[in-house]
């Protein structure tokens, strides 16, 4: 008789175990959530960050906190995630750089973007502007390129990383239009600009967070990166316009930590993207960050982050950029 019992217990005990996280995901949340960022305060993916955070604590009914850790282009704030409990109470607003560039160009890395992270969703896309200090005696792109070519020693440009986008679209441009430049790094891309405005260094690659000093006229404009001229910035040109095939865009994404449970990665989704599809949403994404929404489905966000870890792989073996 005792045997049946004993059946009995392990039954009830092998059902409790699978209710547990069906509740808790069916509570899901039920305290704050901590959205991680791996760029200082101000820069785009912090602006984006804090704007979806807003909006998901309203719409999900807790708290939405974010934390900027920065360090080793992203890959501090995407450790700490990849290593936190799956259960979606810690997320990544990550740039693509952290995902597709980082493990091509450190040697070492104590976590696996590609394994340690699942994808919620794209969230913003994004061009930079090529800037430089007002005081650079250059108003086209084309006076740059022949200031540059005769400048000894090479002007100086800031970026937000070795491995960064800023980094990599100043190397793809440099390759194409055959000038020297000295790459001084910085801790994201605000500090970048504020560099470049104080005349530490002389050119950028600038994000959405140099919006107000292009109005202020502490930086000059001559181009910007992406594929086709900026909606807010329709009077540059875009490099390829001089230098046909080149175009480099960056995205933001979601990110949780691998084998979070698919109801909640899915209900994530659900509500960013409805999020970004409000249109006072995306007018506040535009003007705080001249980003735009960037509303993907799950598989063709994760053919993109396939596609662009193959591409930058490339790229990092041709320019020999690594970091011991």
């Amino acid at each position: 008789m005792k045997y049946p019992l004993i059946r009995s217990l392990s039954l009830a005990v092998f059902l409790t175990s699978c209710v547990v996280p069906a509740a808790a995901q069916e509570l899901y949340p039920n305290r704050p959530i901590k959205l991680l960022v791996g760029i200082p305060p101000g820069g785009a993916p912090d602006v984006v960050a804090r704007l979806v955070g807003q909006h998901l604590s309203e719409s999900l009914g807790q708290p939405v906190v974010i934390e900027n850790r920065t360090g080793a282009n992203g890959n501090v704030a995407g450790e700490a995630v990849a290593k936190a409990p799956p259960d979606g109470y810690t997320l990544l607003l990550g740039a693509d750089s952290g995902i597709v560039i980082n493990p091509h160009i450190y040697a070492t890395m104590r976590f696996d973007p590609l394994k340690d992270l699942v994808p919620i969703t794209s969230v913003a896309t994004n061009q930079f502007i090529l800037a430089v200090n007002p005081k650079l005696p250059v108003k086209t792109l084309p006076e740059f390129v022949d200031y540059a070519r005769k400048a000894n020693p090479p002007l100086a440009f800031a970026s937000g990383g070795v491995g960064s986008q800023h980094h990599m679209a100043m190397e793809l441009f440099k390759q194409r239009a055959g000038i020297n430049l000295l790459n001084v790094t910085y801790r994201g891309g605000t500090p970048a600009m504020i560099a470049t405005v104080g005349g530490e260094t002389q050119v950028l690659f600038a994000g959405g967070e140099s919006a107000g000093q292009f109005e202020g006229g502490t930086l000059r404009g001559l181009a910007v990166s992406g594929q086709r001229r900026s909606k807010r910035y329709p009077d540059l040109p875009t490099i390829g316009e001089f230098y046909p095939g080149y175009g480099v865009d960056i995205w933001l994404g979601l990110f949780a930590p691998a084998g979070t449970p698919e109801p909640i990665v899915a209900r994530l989704r659900t509500e960013v993207q409805a999020l970004l599809a409000r249109p006072e949403v995306a007018a506040k994404v535009n003007v705080s960050g001249s980003l735009e929404p960037f509303i993907l489905s799950s598989e063709d966000f994760s053919a993109l982050i396939a596609k662009d870890h193959d591409k930058f792989g490339k790229l990092v073996k041709q320019f020999n950029i690594k970091i011991n």
